[in-house]
């Protein structure tokens, strides 16, 4: 990976990717802070914003918005930029299930999830992700800027503590307000592929093992061994003691599908968290009605009390026959979020056309 030239126009992307990348690391490995993901996610959201930009302005894209008339939109006086979903989905346009992108996409929903909330419990249930945030960035820094720009060779090993990793779940038993929080993390990582959720670039988990003092005085204290540089012995030997050291796990059945209640979720995240206003008062966008909705005009399933049950487009939805409802899987989360954002798409729900032969009114 050789060094690059950057331009004057990048640098100012480049400098704010970095700093805030080397701020957000600072947050996180401070001891006194008790809620280190909330300042860490929101700084490496600001990275990876800043990063993709310098990207694609190398590529000779233009990463802003424009207006209706093919013009780039102005905010104070600045072109809009897009924002980190619209770099992601750009960039990874054509691997839509790539683990990175399903990584970055991750903690954007979450970051306004956790951004008005004290969650320090949370730090140890996402630190695999947070990990592998970093060092997808730092990664795609060195692709594209070259090795000079990177940060790894500034960093040194943090001293860990190492908490529990049940606190998450027993904050979460203490205080009911917090389970919208985990249902989302579970339900996010139930919706991507088994492919993905075992990447190391969408979650970054390692066994840190004690051993005796090293005799040689060269010897580093703390050596890290890709698994993918190991030999096909060595990763046997690895993956036994994986298992020992495993937390035991009953069987699963109906792995990787949702609960209606946890799409509602998933889809609300994944939009941004959109309000709206009914007579009743502000309430979600997209909640439980809006899926009904939606799933009667796709025909995803039948109605409920339908002779047949179970036929249903098998992509989005399985009828589960001994609770006698339904399931739904990933690629529905991501049509619906997808089909919300068609302009007309959601109005259309609640003002549908009227046909009459070949005539729409």
């Amino acid at each position: 990976m050789t060094s690059k030239r950057i331009g004057r126009l990048l640098r100012p992307y480049l400098e704010k990717a970095r700093d805030s990348a080397l701020l957000a690391i600072e947050v996180y490995n401070k001891p006194a802070i008790k809620f280190r993901s909330s300042g860490y996610i929101a700084l490496m959201v600001i990275a990876w914003t800043a990063l993709l930009h310098a990207v694609f302005i190398r590529q000779g894209v233009k990463p802003y918005y424009k207006n209706a008339k093919g013009k780039f939109q102005e905010l104070d006086g600045d072109f809009r930029h897009w924002e980190l979903a619209k770099c992601v989905e750009e960039y990874w346009k054509a691997e839509p299930n790539h683990p990175v992108r399903s990584n970055v996409e991750f903690f954007i929903p979450l970051r306004n999830k956790i951004e008005h909330r004290h969650l320090p419990e949370l730090d140890t249930a996402i630190f695999g992700e947070c990990q592998a945030l970093l060092l997808n960035f730092d990664d795609l820094l060195g692709e594209h800027f070259g090795a000079a720009q990177q940060l790894r060779e500034s960093l040194s090993f943090s001293l860990q503590l190492f908490p529990s990793g049940d606190s998450f779940a027993q904050a979460v038993k203490a205080n009911k307000k917090l389970s919208d929080v985990k249902k989302f993390i579970d339900g996010y990582r139930a919706m991507i592929s088994t492919q993905v959720i075992g990447s190391s670039q969408f979650a970054f988990k390692a066994f840190l093992i004690q051993v005796t003092n090293h005799q040689s005085g060269d010897a580093l204290p703390i050596q890290f061994f890709h698994r993918d540089k190991l030999t096909d012995a060595q990763k046997q030997e690895f993956d036994k003691f994986a298992v020992m050291v495993k937390t035991k796990e009953g069987s699963v059945v109906n792995g990787g599908l949702l609960k209606p209640s946890v799409v509602v979720t998933l889809v609300q995240a994944g939009l941004g968290n959109p309000k709206v206003t009914r007579p009743t008062g502000e309430t979600n966008k997209f909640n439980v009605t809006t899926h009904s909705l939606f799933w009667k005009r796709y025909k995803v399933r039948p109605v409920s009390g339908a002779k047949k049950p179970a036929e249903t487009v098998k992509e989005y939805c399985v009828y589960d026959e001994p609770h006698k409802d339904y399931l739904y899987t990933g690629a529905w989360v991501k049509f619906l979020i997808e089909k919300m954002k068609i302009d007309g798409e959601y109005e259309g729900l609640f003002h549908p056309q009227i046909t009459t032969g070949s005539t729409t009114k």
